[in-house]
């Protein structure tokens, strides 16, 4: 079972817990009670998902599409590693997978 570790945005909580093959971040997080929004329910309609990779596991995700690429230069603080969380897909060769909440998000759904 692959583990995924959430880190706070000013870095200060971790926060490791188990995830199943086809989680993603996002149903991950609103399953533990991480403080991540996903305002649009994973649709991909928003940026409110938003997550820092830790770099090391960044080279192993898939390319983002156009369209989250899209959404990602809506968020505040975009880095080079930002990813939707909606978008990155667990499974077994992420394992120790870590993410960083961001400061601040941007919700145009309201």
């Amino acid at each position: 079972m692959p583990r995924v570790i959430f880190v706070s945005a000013d870095g200060s909580e971790r926060r490791e817990v188990a995830a199943d093959d086809g989680d993603t971040i996002l149903e991950l997080a609103h399953r533990h009670g991480i403080d991540i929004e996903g305002a649009c329910e994973g649709q991909m309609a928003c940026s409110t998902c938003h997550v820092i990779v830790d770099p090391t596991f960044h080279s192993r995700l898939p390319e983002p599409s156009e369209e989250e690429d899209d959404l990602l230069d809506l968020v505040y603080g975009l880095t080079r590693t930002s990813r939707l969380g909606c978008q990155i897909v667990i499974n077994d060769a992420l394992d120790g997978l870590t993410v960083r909440l961001p400061r601040e998000t941007r919700n145009m759904m309201d």
